[in-house]
C-alpha cells in the first residue's frame, strides 16, 4: 500500500473537516526542526502566502534516496508540508517527479477546503521539491560520471 493510501485511510477515519484540519496541524507540529543554516533564499518557496522552506538531501543510509527538511510559519501549511515530506521521504528523484498533486488534493479533499491561494502555494512547494530532487540527482550523476 502506498503512503498516500495510508494517509487517505487515516483521513477517512476522521469524521469531518475539523478533525482532518486538526490532524494536519498535528502532523505539522511533529515535523522535525529544519536546521537554521538551510533557511536561505534558494530554499524559500516563492509565490506562497506563508514563509516556507524546503531542502533536499541524500539519505545517508540509503544512497540514491532523497529526504527533505522543511519549515513553515503557518500551522496548516506546515501540516501540508509534513504530508508532502512524508510522501517524498526515501524516494528517488524520478519517484518525486511523478508525485501527482491533483491526486493528492482530490484524495485528501484538500481541493474542497484550502483556498485557491493556498493551492498555488502548495503547488509551489512541490515544484521546489521536485526541482531540488532533480538537481541533487543530476549533481550525483555528474560526480559519478567524472
Amino acid at each position: 500500500m502506498s503512503r498516500l493510501d495510508d494517509l487517505v485511510d487515516t483521513f477517512e477515519l476522521l469524521d469531518d473537516w475539523e478533525q482532518r484540519y486538526s490532524y494536519i496541524i498535528e502532523l505539522g507540529e511533529k515535523l522535525p526542526a529544519m536546521p537554521p543554516h538551510l533557511m536561505v533564499d534558494r530554499n524559500n518557496v516563492k509565490g506562497c502566502m506563508s514563509t516556507v522552506y524546503v531542502s533536499a538531501h541524500w539519505n545517508a543510509d540509503e544512497p540514491g534516496l532523497i529526504q527533505f527538511y522543511g519549515d513553515c510559519d503557518t500551522s496548516i501549511i506546515r501540516g501540508v508540508l509534513a504530508i508532502l515530506i512524508q510522501l517524498t521521504t526515501d524516494k528517488t528523484a524520478g519517484e518525486i517527479e511523478a508525485l501527482d498533486m491533483d491526486e493528492l488534493f482530490t484524495r485528501l479533499h484538500l481541493d474542497e477546503h484550502l483556498s485557491p491561494f493556498r493551492h498555488v502555494g502548495v503547488y509551489g512547494i512541490v515544484a521546489l521539491m521536485k526541482q531540488q530532487a532533480k538537481e541533487l540527482d543530476e549533481a550525483f550523476r555528474d560526480t559519478v560520471c567524472m
